[in-house]
């Protein structure tokens, strides 16, 4: 389970990754008691956000998260459902580091292996449910 992988790291807040992400972040943060951080398209949050830019294979795409989301020095899991090529997660890692936050672990249900995700993620304590 994503709690039995991540639960002893002792962080502060869950920032789940638009939008299945939020699927299994938002239970986790209710079980554990954390407060779950949307990051999301642009334009769909309501307060001040920090945005990023990150690579598609077919051009690219930006994310937000909300300024006030985390404070400095948060201890912070992020969470996604699927591990491709590694861009959305990389580029929401930054928007957790702009934000002030330290990214303690970072966890997916499915990694697809061939597309070497974890490339992109190095330096990162990245762990995978399923992995094809």
């Amino acid at each position: 389970s994503l709690e039995g992988l991540f639960k002893a790291l002792g962080f502060d807040a869950i920032v789940a990754v638009e939008s299945r992400g939020f699927l299994f972040g938002a239970p986790l943060a209710d079980r554990l008691k954390k407060p779950i951080i949307p990051v999301r398209k642009p334009g769909k949050l309501p307060a001040a956000t920090h945005a990023t830019e990150y690579a598609l294979e077919y051009g690219t795409n930006t994310m937000e998260i909300h300024v006030d989301g985390i404070s400095k020095n948060d201890r912070v899991l992020l969470l996604d459902d699927l591990l491709a090529t590694g861009g959305t997660l990389a580029a929401a890692a930054r928007l957790v580091e702009i934000s002030g936050g330290t990214i303690v672990g970072t966890g997916v249900v499915i990694e697809l292996l061939d597309l070497n995700g974890r490339k992109g993620l190095e330096g990162y304590n990245v762990k995978s449910l399923i992995q094809y």
